[in-house]
């Protein structure tokens, strides 16, 4: 426990900053296994459309510093290449 009033604000900070994280993380992962199951089930405009979706949150996230930039680069990638295989 902080025993200091700087040290018992930084507590309070880290845990919002925490919560806004863990809902970015969350809201991500959420959507970047959509896109997944989409390919997995090849449906190709579902996929499509869940991609689409999916790189807005995903670049949020690296925006909010969640994830890192390449991070976030790498997963938009990887989604974007399972998609353009089920359309090919």
């Amino acid at each position: 426990m902080a025993n200091v009033a700087s040290a018992e604000k930084r507590n309070r900070q880290r845990l919002k900053r925490r919560e806004r994280n863990l809902y970015h993380l969350t809201t991500m992962r959420t959507y970047v296994k959509k896109v997944r199951a989409a390919v997995e089930a090849k449906d190709g405009t579902k996929a499509a459309q869940a991609l689409k979706a999916a790189v807005q949150i995903i670049d949020k996230a690296a925006q909010k510093g969640v994830i890192a930039r390449k991070a976030a680069s790498r997963k938009i990638s990887r989604l974007t290449i399972a998609v353009a295989r089920l359309a090919a």
